[in-house]
């Protein structure tokens, strides 16, 4: 009897030798006994209407093996997702119409090439290189490309050999095309179990801060933060202009180089264009996931970039060129909107050094940059989160009852808040799927995995392997997170939380803070970490970062704290000085506070009902701390009550209060506003004893 399934019949011999289908034809064809030679049943096929059922399709339209694959590539361009649930968001909306919607694919690709062909002008070259975009690899598609740009972008032949080539732009190309290109020309790139893509940042594995030059003009003379405490190292725009054509040189001598044009700010209003131009596909992809990806409409009229970064990474700079230190050196040039990279292949400097160019350009338009996390509640309230390295900031601000904004970068604007990346940047050292569920499912294909260690069979990664470094980082799109807010924008925020890592065991687990203190803390920047030493432990070490970002502000600090000040008093926020450290006593003699502890009093904020409770003032710092939270104990909202031996505490508090006095002082002299009463206030709203 025949076990029918699908087109397939498997039948069992019945009838004796000779028994076939031979003749029969129809419905009759369909219930026929086929036995191999063996004896064992074979697999007959149905006939349908006559016809014996077969898959076959009219041949392909190709004549060789180039064409066969140019049919199997439809021409797309990756982008970031611009809709969510909110229909009523503003920036969710349509797009307008293309003004080059009109142009043939030959004139906008043309259009294009000059744009980059005038980015990597050099400064004996009026143009840049002939530019034709694909791989160099493969060589059918030059020829034809080349016929079209050859004339438009020639210099002067004679002025060297650079003017016979041709460099190949790889423009905005995909993450599979970028997986493609690392994987086979970049060594030590590999697809990890995941499917993200592992890649090394050579010798550099961390940001080269000491080697971070800005150049010094008439207008940043004045504009910027230089001397004492700023990050902001100068450099003339001779040496700038030096740098800048020792990259673009050396990007010019390769065969190719991976071009993105992208944005900053999911504010529509806000936005800033910008174009990478680097030699590895690594930093191509790094850069495609960090900032926002363009829509192909965007893409037709993107235009002149307001920005421009040259990586030269790989290349090193002229170590006797003057302001140098090293053969590293990240240049920043705001009136030429240009930033150099040369001897660091490190990913990080690209995505810092664009937020710092943000620092500078927003508070330009009154717009508040800040180096925060963001999300919003089901009602739309938004909290933003400050915090150095081991505070809790990435922890707290991803909250599976909460949308993420964003977890670094943000702008407050009169439009709200908006995030101004297109992803992530996490640290994965000791990531687990537990502590870290959606940052572990994050990492997946698209994913940039820098500098980790993994099982050479299985492509495993060991997160808490340290041979390469400890700095491992994970960069994605911010659509790998489940519950990130798609467009990146949220109302005003309701709540400003700084948070704080107190090693030394005598900040309140949370006080609220009034706009004085609030600029002062946020100035201040301050975490305690436990200072290791090869006998183990001991004393905590304070840690002081203005504006809790001081390696990427532009402006002095109280330029900030002062527009932040003015934001919360407009639009009504609230500030929060939460210690997520210890409690009882410094590190080694008191405990740290239950991270549920810590979320009831995050949920607190959230919900409003901080607001509605009980409060006394602490001695040195005056702050204003909750008698009651529910579900926190009582006793440990005051700090003084965990301690048993309290002149210890006394000690240790007022240890801590020199401490901040003391970093205090380079910005005392500032004054803020025309009067000065601003900063007395700031001065008076720091410890006092």
């Amino acid at each position: 009897m025949a076990e029918s399934g699908g087109d397939f019949s498997f039948t069992k011999r019945e009838n004796g030798p000779g028994a076939g289908a031979a003749g029969m034809s129809g419905s009759s064809a369909q219930n026929a006994t086929v036995v191999s030679r063996s004896g064992l049943p074979r697999i007959q096929t149905h006939a349908k209407n006559g016809i014996c059922h077969d898959d076959s399709a009219a041949p392909v339209k190709a004549q060789t093996i180039d064409e066969l694959h140019s049919l199997q590539k439809k021409k797309s361009a990756p982008t970031t997702p611009i809709n969510n649930n909110n229909k009523d968001n503003p920036s969710s909306s349509s797009l307008p119409s293309s003004p080059f919607s009109a142009l043939s694919e030959e004139e906008r690709q043309k259009l294009q090439l000059q744009s980059i062909s005038a980015s990597l002008a050099s400064l004996t070259r009026e143009t840049g290189p002939k530019l034709v975009k694909g791989d160099p690899a493969k060589k059918s598609e030059t020829p034809k490309v080349a016929h079209h740009h050859h004339d438009h972008f020639a210099p002067a032949f004679g002025v060297s050999d650079s003017a016979l080539k041709f460099t190949h732009v790889l423009y905005n190309l995909s993450p599979s095309e970028l997986y493609e290109q690392a994987i086979k020309y970049e060594h030590g790139s590999f697809v990890t179990s995941s499917g993200a893509l592992a890649t090394l940042s050579g010798a550099k594995t961390g940001r080269s801060p000491r080697d971070k030059r800005v150049v010094k003009d008439e207008t940043t003379t004045d504009e910027l933060w230089w001397g004492k405490g700023s990050p902001n190292i100068e450099m003339d725009e001779h040496t700038f202009l030096v740098n800048r054509e020792r990259a673009v040189d050396y990007l010019n001598s390769l065969d190719k180089v991976f071009v993105n044009d992208q944005f900053l700010n999911w504010d529509p209003e806000n936005k800033i264009k910008v174009r990478i131009v680097s030699a590895r596909a690594y930093h191509s992809l790094f850069m495609n996931n960090m900032c926002i990806r363009p829509t192909p409409e965007e893409l037709e009229e993107f235009g002149t970039p307001d920005f421009t970064i040259y990586n030269a990474g790989q290349f090193p700079c002229n170590r006797y060129t003057h302001y140098m230190t090293s053969s590293t050196s990240i240049d920043l040039n705001l009136s030429r909107r240009e930033m150099v990279i040369l001897g660091t292949q490190y990913a990080g400097e690209m995505k810092k050094g664009l937020f710092s160019v943000m620092h500078y350009l927003m508070p330009k338009r009154q717009i508040l940059s800040l180096h925060s996390g963001c999300n919003m509640g089901k009602d739309g309230d938004v909290a933003l989160f400050f915090g150095l390295s081991g505070t809790g900031k990435t922890t707290l601000s991803t909250d599976h009852n909460r949308l993420l904004i964003g977890d670094d970068e943000h702008c407050w604007s009169d439009n709200g808040v908006s995030n101004i990346e297109g992803g992530c940047y996490a640290k994965c050292i000791d990531l687990s799927r537990e502590k870290e569920p959606d940052i572990w499912n994050a990492i997946k294909f698209g994913t940039v995995l820098e500098n980790v260690v993994f099982e050479e069979h299985t492509r495993e990664v060991d997160y808490t392997d340290k041979s390469v470094t400890e700095n491992t980082r994970a960069s994605y799109p911010i659509e790998y997170i489940p519950n990130a807010k798609i467009p990146c924008v949220g109302p005003h925020p309701k709540n400003v939380i700084l948070l704080a890592c107190d090693a030394f065991g005598v900040l309140p687990p949370v006080s609220k803070l009034n706009l004085a203190q609030t600029m002062y803390h946020f100035i201040s920047g301050y975490t305690a970490l436990v200072a290791g030493t090869e006998d183990g432990i001991k004393e905590p070490q304070a840690t002081f970062s203005a504006c809790f970002g001081a390696a990427f502000i532009m402006l002095h600090p109280t330029k900030y704290a002062a527009m932040l000040a003015e934001k919360m008093q407009k639009y009504g926020a609230t500030g929060w000085l939460v210690n997520t450290g210890w409690s009882g006593g410094r590190y080694g003699v008191g405990n740290r506070i239950k991270l549920p502890y810590t979320r009831k009093i995050i949920d607190a904020i959230h919900s409003g009902s901080l607001l509605n409770v009980n409060y006394k003032k602490t001695e040195v710092f005056g702050l204003e701390i909750p008698t009651e939270i529910e579900g926190v104990p009582s006793e440990i909202l005051d700090p003084v009550n965990t301690w048993k031996d309290k002149d210890a505490y006394k000690e240790t508090l007022l240890k801590l209060g020199g401490l901040f006095k003391k970093n205090f002082e380079v910005f005392a002299s500032y004054t803020i506003g025309k009067d000065g009463k601003l900063t007395e206030e700031i001065l008076a709203a720091g410890p006092n004893f």
